[in-house]
């Protein structure tokens, strides 16, 4: 059975801006698109809007059809969404569904049965749209499948696919983890390389009394760096261009800068069993607040 790429709509501009790419994705895949609103989500009129920009109409009629005015603008969001991603990918299998519930427990249900979750994120200007959405992070934070955040910039970003490269973050994540298997077949199935960084460090003030570190701690840090990346990479599937990038600088700078040159970002977040907080490791929470290209968090059991 085929998994369904799931993707949150809300009547954002963002938020149509994740149906085209995720119809995209799901046509990439091959795997049906499930299109997911929320019902509780506060929609203020304003947001309310069709792929072209006009009001979404329906809401005067609620009264009448015994519904409320919120139901009839769900159901309309819900509908142009999925008549957009028709119009997108005409033979590509298509459901929708209204939950009456909070957008965060509803979408990290379907999420423990999708190949994906996708989900838009909207700032209201400047350093607003630097800013994550609370139900993108909790989703992200949360969910036991790969969540991919579109970065919501005014450049559309989101949709375009002109870079031709992922990159994909290696932590200390252990080897043939799910994140590394994820990337690669991002990679695989849009045909462009792979590139894996591993960024290191040496500590400003590291001893060098340690027989290991006297005279070359810079070079041990960044040999260890080396043997991480290779062992992720060690199971790496014949056939696909892989780059490999050793560079020193903090992970979350380093990530940064790649994903300016890159069609998506991909970095693992572990999570425990039996802890139902937040688990988001401190890189992942930075490159999805600002990255410049989408971000796909991918979850590894611990």
């Amino acid at each position: 059975m085929e998994l369904p790429l799931v993707v949150g709509v809300d009547g954002s501009e963002p938020g149509m801006r994740a149906v085209d790419w995720a119809t995209d994705e799901a046509a990439l895949r091959g795997v049906p698109l499930r299109l997911v609103y929320a019902s509780l989500w506060e929609l203020p009129h304003s947001r309310l809007r069709s792929s072209g920009g006009t009001p979404i109409e329906g809401a005067a009629l609620a009264e009448g059809l015994g519904r409320s005015s919120e139901q009839v603008m769900a159901d309309s969001i819900v509908e142009v969404a999925a008549k957009r991603a028709h119009r997108r990918e005409m033979d590509l299998k298509i459901s929708t569904e209204v939950l009456p519930e909070e957008p965060v427990p509803a979408l990290l249900r379907d999420g423990r049965n999708a190949s994906a979750l996708v989900l838009g994120t909207r700032g209201r200007s400047g350093i607003a749209e630097l800013l994550l959405g609370s139900v993108s992070l909790a989703v992200a934070a949360r969910a036991h499948c790969p969540v991919i955040v579109l970065r919501g910039g005014h450049d559309h970003q989101a949709t375009s696919r002109m870079r031709r490269r992922i990159v994909l973050g290696v932590g200390e994540e252990p080897e043939n983890s799910a994140a590394v298997r994820f990337a690669f077949e991002e990679a695989r199935e849009r045909r462009v390389p792979l590139e894996a960084v591993r960024a290191w460090r040496c500590p400003a003030h590291q001893t060098t009394d340690h027989p290991l570190l006297a005279g070359e701690p810079a070079h041990l840090y960044e040999q260890q760096a080396t043997e991480t990346l290779e062992a992720a990479l060690r199971d790496a599937p014949a056939g696909g261009e892989l780059h490999r990038r050793i560079v020193e600088g903090p992970a979350r700078k380093v990530l940064l800068d790649a994903s300016v040159e890159a069609d998506l970002l991909v970095v693992g977040a572990q999570r425990r069993r039996g802890h139902f907080g937040l688990q988001l490791g401190r890189v992942a929470h930075a490159v999805l607040h600002h990255s410049a290209c989408p971000v796909a968090v991918v979850p590894q059991q611990a």
